[in-house]
């Protein structure tokens, strides 16, 4: 989950593995798989760490990365 603030200054908690696409338009759009829009206030590169952050704290990083090294890239 990823903690990000909402245009009025509230605090909104997402799922990280239900982001489809980030754009910047100026403004932060966050587009769900289940086609809910969000507009927040930290830049796309901000989310994006922070999703990294989160991927790696539950170890969807690690594990892929190991799995690439014993099994080879996916093709």
């Amino acid at each position: 989950m990823v903690a990000l603030t909402r245009l009025n200054g509230t605090t909104i908690i997402i799922n990280a593995l239900l982001i489809e696409t980030i754009e910047e338009t100026p403004d932060t759009l966050i587009t769900l798989t289940t086609g809910k829009k969000l507009l927040v206030l930290e830049k796309s590169s901000e989310v994006i760490s922070l999703i990294q952050r989160y991927l790696q704290t539950i170890g969807v990083i690690a594990a892929t990365y190991r799995s690439e090294q014993t099994e080879g890239p996916s093709t």
